[in-house]
């Protein structure tokens, strides 16, 4: 056997793709989109918290936002994650009586993705010109209406971008709940992908893995790039043909 035909072999063996894609696409699948979609909203709300707080006119409150942001984002995600999920895993056990450290991923997943989200939401309303407040207040409205109204939707308007681009981080960022130790209805695409492949002996499954992956973050990179162009260029106005216009100082043609 040539290195080709070796290689083939082990990244791109059909048979071992096909026989792990249905547990791909019924269980790694669901999990994967579970951990980011439920990541996501809990770090959306929790960022906003956090962007507000960043803002505040109020010194300690903007240093505790400073603190949260720094801590996590300067520390790697796997060590959150271990972090969260065993050390927190035993005061989850006596509260619920679960074993299942999943709730414990998504909660790791929220506060990484809280700390970059909160940071974004900050730029994006601090990039809001402050005109805008001073017009809102010359208009009668108070502090915290005009930020409500008028300054928080612009820049977050602005960030939606960046806000997609942290959603594709968080489908990526999933595969490292692995490292909890998920119970077999709760892998995701990689640690299906990663069974699969210890068990056979080859590769191919991890390809049909990033394979998914590709499927669930190439769309999201084309919405990124399609939502930069609309909020930078506007919509697109469609021009009226000249000859479907009427011509003044012409009559009917018989």
């Amino acid at each position: 056997m040539n290195a080709l035909d070796q290689l083939s072999q082990t990244f791109f063996d059909w048979e071992a793709m096909a026989a792990v894609l249905p547990e791909l696409l019924a269980v790694g699948l669901r999990n994967t989109l579970i951990l980011a979609l439920s990541s996501g909203i809990i770090g959306t709300v929790l960022g906003m918290v956090l962007a507000i707080l960043g803002i505040s006119r109020n010194r300690l409150l903007r240093w505790v936002a400073r603190i949260y942001t720094d801590i996590f984002r300067g520390v790697p995600a796997v060590v959150i994650i271990l972090l969260i999920g065993i050390g927190l895993s035993p005061i989850y056990r006596q509260v619920t009586g679960s074993t299942s450290p999943f709730p414990m991923g998504i909660l790791a997943l929220s506060l990484m993705a809280a700390a970059y989200i909160g940071e974004i939401f900050r730029s994006g309303i601090q990039s809001v010109e402050k005109g805008q407040l001073e017009a809102s207040r010359a208009l009668g409205f108070s502090y915290r209406s005009s930020m409500q109204l008028v300054v928080v939707p612009q820049g977050v308007r602005r960030v939606l971008p960046a806000l997609v681009n942290q959603f594709i981080a968080l489908i990526k960022e999933s595969s490292l709940i692995y490292f909890l130790g998920l119970l077999a209805s709760e892998r995701e695409l990689f640690r299906i992908g990663n069974d699969s492949a210890s068990t056979t002996g080859n590769l191919s499954p991890l390809i049909a893995a990033a394979a998914l992956y590709l499927c669930l973050t190439i769309p999201l990179t084309h919405l990124v790039n399609y939502i930069d162009n609309r909020l930078r260029v506007g919509k697109r106005e469609k021009p009226e043909p000249d000859e479907l216009a009427a011509k003044i100082g012409e009559g009917a043609k018989a």
